[in-house]
């Protein structure tokens, strides 16, 4: 009986419950942090079965112990994993990082509360409203709440012995209305925290007390004749109505509710997180993760709840989800199907594509290689291939009713045009205007030329086509044998359908894939050098025409004089003696006289 590695003894070890588990090197250095429901069975299955991803392949290969932490429950295991990767930055986990300089709404522990931003949180009993994803939204708030509240702004001690000793003035805030003097009395403290918790429902989200209590004030000063206080009060009502229209984007009894929704693609994902308060979106948030060992989006979407929520400090008690995930037991999860809620995940999931799509924007500029290792994984997921498309080639014909066919070649490599690589070609094997055996001949020259000269083969081969142009190549990849060896695909035209060989039902890509839009691209270049070259060789063949419409002048003659002089054009400008060199004086005498 064989004796079990050391690795398998610590396995036998594990116990069956929910936990979580850590994988080290041979260095005693952190790889992996991971949760499980049955710990046991979770890590044996990394060594029992071969492993799909490279990365994941690569890690188990590294990992030489395993320690764990049980616990009670599979919640408590996601919260725990959360904060040991954050803490121990394993290499094949993907990075967690707190943010600590996201901005707050403060309202100070004091006698008379002031009421400001800040991105330091001190533990003195002051309450803090956030975090905020921009200052541009703290600052809103506080627009808001000075527009309808006077509140000091100074940092005086304001105890009832110190404004009964009249140690303070009032300032020229009190003059201009925007402070009621509670440094020397002349507002209660009573009054001042009625204040202060209308605009703590308002950073909450909540308006329907202050919206009551000023519309009573409004009727209390119209029924005394007190008419411009009543305005003022009509325009605080105002000001307040209006910020709540543009802020409720649903029904207001949706209230104490968080929306999560993911998207991702081959390297990364976006999850977007969205805080209602009374119908109202009090923040938003998009977190981007880069993907290490190919996770789920269940399990990105997992982890980036609790990490979100952690950073938050969200308290709220539901969460509406795309799928169900794993989340912490106290939590209420709602999966929407319609009506406001299934459009508040609407609108989360555009908020992330958007991110994505701007992110993307920026790493274009930024970091090009991360673009394109990002864009080659798309690609080979999207097209369904063995290996990354960094060498593509794109044939197309280009003939006018049958008259001087030609093809083209493009070529793109990592998803950029190769320009010192097209080709160009004249067919030479087929009578008319036959496109499927003139593609059947290019693709058969273009490999077969390849092959001779040991030159690179492509990864990907894009027919500008349907069906028949597809079956056409790949007759000449049959000949060649390189079927299997190169992946190919026709794309047609109308409708963008993409055509696999074998296949007769097309594939049809979102029409803002990146994968779809470089392959039009490589078919919109191909077509444009393909024209180009059919109307240079017409062109040239007017020309020739030109002068072989002269009596006594044949196509060697043309050839001739074309070799020397360059151009018709010389040609025509040249003397008689000039022509007599190249062609003799009796045909030199019949081209002077033409042109002269």
């Amino acid at each position: 009986m064989s004796e079990k590695s050391p690795i398998q003894v610590q396995i036998s070890a594990l116990p069956s419950g929910p936990g979580v588990y850590q994988f080290y090197d041979v260095d005693g250095d952190i790889l992996y942090v991971g949760k499980a429901k049955n710990l046991k069975k979770r890590v044996s299955s990394y060594f029992n079965k071969k492993q799909e991803y490279g990365k994941t392949r690569v890690l188990v290969k590294k990992i030489r112990s395993i320690k764990h932490i049980v616990v009670p429950t599979e919640s408590d295991a996601l919260l725990l994993e959360n904060n040991l990767i954050k803490k121990l930055q394993p290499r094949y986990n993907v990075m967690l990082k707190d943010d600590k300089s996201y901005p707050w709404i403060c309202i100070k522990n004091e006698r008379f509360p002031r009421v400001f931003p800040t991105r330091k949180l001190i533990n003195d009993g002051s309450e803090y409203f956030g975090p905020y994803t921009s200052m541009k939204t703290v600052r809103t708030l506080l627009e808001l709440v000075k527009s309808l509240y006077p509140l000091r702004t100074c940092n005086y001690d304001l105890s009832e012995e110190k404004i009964a000793s009249g140690k303070y003035k009032v300032c020229l805030e009190y003059h201009l209305g925007n402070c009621l003097g509670p440094c020397e009395g002349l507002q209660s403290e009573a009054e001042y925290h009625g204040q202060v918790e209308d605009i703590r429902q308002i950073i909450k989200g909540n308006f329907k007390n202050s919206l009551q209590s000023f519309k009573t004030q409004m009727k209390e000063f119209a029924a005394t004749m007190k008419f411009e206080k009543a305005q003022r009060i009509k325009n605080k009502i105002d000001i307040l109505e209006n910020y709540q229209a543009k802020s409720t984007v649903v029904n207001p009894k949706i209230d104490n509710v968080d929306v999560f929704t993911i998207i991702s693609d081959e390297t990364h994902a976006y999850i977007n997180f969205l805080q209602l308060s009374h119908g109202s979106i009090v923040r938003s948030h998009t977190l981007e993760i880069r993907k290490k060992l190919d996770e789920t989006d269940e399990e990105l979407l997992a982890l980036a709840i609790t990490e979100i929520r952690q950073r938050f400090k969200s308290q709220s008690k539901e969460i509406y989800l795309q799928f169900p995930v794993m989340v912490e037991d106290t939590l209420k999860v709602t999966l929407p199907k319609l009506g406001d809620k299934r459009r508040l995940l609407e609108l989360s999931e555009r908020n992330a594509r958007f991110y994505r799509q701007d992110r993307l924007k920026q790493i274009r500029i930024t970091d090009p290689d991360r673009h394109t290792k990002r864009l080659m994984a798309q690609m080979k997921a999207d097209l369904r291939l063995s290996e990354e498309p960094t060498h593509i080639e794109c044939f197309d014909n280009s003939n006018i009713q049958g008259t001087n066919p030609v093809a083209a070649c493009v070529v793109f490599k990592s998803g950029k045009p190769s320009k010192k690589d097209y080709r160009h070609f004249n067919i030479k094997t087929v009578e008319g205007p036959d496109d499927f055996a003139s593609m059947e001949e290019v693709v058969y020259r273009r490999y077969n030329r390849l092959l001779k000269e040991g030159e690179p083969l492509p990864q990907l081969v894009v027919i500008d086509g349907g069906k028949g142009q597809l079956s056409s190549a790949l007759k000449s990849l049959n000949a060649l044998d390189l079927r299997g060896k190169i992946a190919i695909i026709g794309i047609a035209k109308r409708l963008e359908e993409i055509y696999f060989p074998g296949d007769s039902i097309p594939l049809y890509l979102d029409k803002r894939s990146e994968t779809l839009k470089v392959i039009q691209q490589l078919r919109n270049e191909a077509h444009r050098f393909g024209i180009n070259h059919h109307r240079k060789k017409r062109s040239k063949g007017a020309i020739n025409s030109e002068l072989e419409n002269i009596e006594g002048i044949g196509e060697k003659t043309v050839e001739q004089l074309l070799k020397n002089f360059k151009s018709v054009k010389r040609v025509k400008e040249a003397t008689i003696e000039h022509l007599a060199e190249s062609i003799g004086m009796a045909k030199a005498k019949k081209i002077y006289e033409r042109f002269h």
